[in-house]
């Protein structure tokens, strides 16, 4: 018999350095056992979740110290409580040690749960390696794309990454297939991001002066008579930012649906391509812990491949 709801009292915790660092949405989802993702996620839209007084977004990263009000929360019965997270298929493992791990995430598969979407790569994780350690992603990937994810371990290389990562020591770089021959071998694109909310209510990215600084490379891998295959270095890691950047200059993602050319996409669906054709390819690292240089490659996966042989095929290089 499924029990009832209940509703606890509002609460205040201080943060300490075990918390310190994460996300406030990844620290409620932790500690708020049995309280849906989608409640969590409207209390802090709300502003109904404060820090030291004040409302934050939900990428805010706790503190030491911080004081952190919980409103008072619809707490899901106790059978509510127990359902698993589907654990699905195991994802590629790419490297493994005590710090960290880098998977190669698939395609359509989100990176947490959220906005909609019940579970994620790490909950997926998390579900296959229960225990005591914490499973943190130390960055982000589209839904879309598929490519090197890179998840933390332990929060000491957490905290190390995400230093890594805004100083600009972490080398990242994806394929990207693009409508249009792309003139260049090598091009920077230095145009500021701009977020926002559609009429929709979906979250969208434009080039605006308003937007924060953003930094691409792009060098051309090969070209044909309709596309490009391009590779791009991510010098700032801004939402959505190889998609808007190329779609700015005209050159849109092939199979791209929020920001390419809706109706090449439909014809790619016949063509054989069925997802957004932007893969995470490369990683180049300092170890978070022992300072030793890492890299890896991750080729892209058969439908992209399969796509790019076709065009080989039928289409001559330009």
């Amino acid at each position: 018999m499924m029990m009832q709801s209940k509703i606890n009292a509002a609460r205040r915790e201080r943060i300490d350095e075990s918390a310190a660092g994460q996300r406030i949405d990844n620290y409620l989802i932790r500690t708020m056992k049995g309280v849906p993702k989608s409640h969590i996620y409207r209390i802090l839209r709300s502003g109904e979740v404060r820090i030291n007084g004040c409302r934050v977004r939900q990428t805010y990263r706790l503190a030491v110290d911080d004081e952190l009000r919980i409103p008072p929360l619809r707490m899901a019965g106790a059978v509510d409580a127990a359902l698993p997270v589907p654990p699905g298929r195991p994802l590629p493992v790419v490297f493994e040690d005590e710090a960290l791990m880098v998977v190669d995430k698939p395609a359509g598969l989100a990176v947490h749960g959220g906005s909609g979407v019940s579970f994620g790569v790490i909950e997926q994780l998390r579900a296959q390696r229960p225990g005591p350690g914490a499973l943190e992603l130390a960055h982000r990937l589209d839904r879309e794309t598929s490519g090197l994810l890179i998840v933390a371990k332990k929060r000491s290389a957490l905290t190390a990454l995400h230093g890594m990562m805004r100083d600009g020591h972490v080398e990242k770089r994806y394929l990207a297939l693009v409508a249009g021959q792309w003139p260049n071998p090598v091009q920077h694109i230095r145009a500021p991001l701009f977020k926002y909310l559609a009429a929709d209510g979906e979250r969208r990215v434009r080039v605006s002066a308003e937007g924060k600084p953003a930094h691409s490379i792009v060098r051309l891998v090969e070209r044909w008579q309709r596309f490009s295959l391009l590779e791009v270095e991510l010098k700032t890691g801004r939402t959505h930012q190889i998609r808007v950047h190329l779609a700015h200059l005209g050159f849109p993602l092939a199979g791209d649906g929020k920001y390419g050319d809706f109706a090449l996409n439909r014809a790619l669906e016949g063509e054989g391509l069925r997802r957004m054709f932007l893969h995470a390819a490369r990683l180049v690292f300092a170890h978070p812990l022992t300072g030793g240089r890492l890299a890896f490659d991750a080729p892209p996966p058969p439908e992209l491949q399969g796509f790019i042989a076709r065009l080989d095929t039928q289409e001559p290089a330009a």
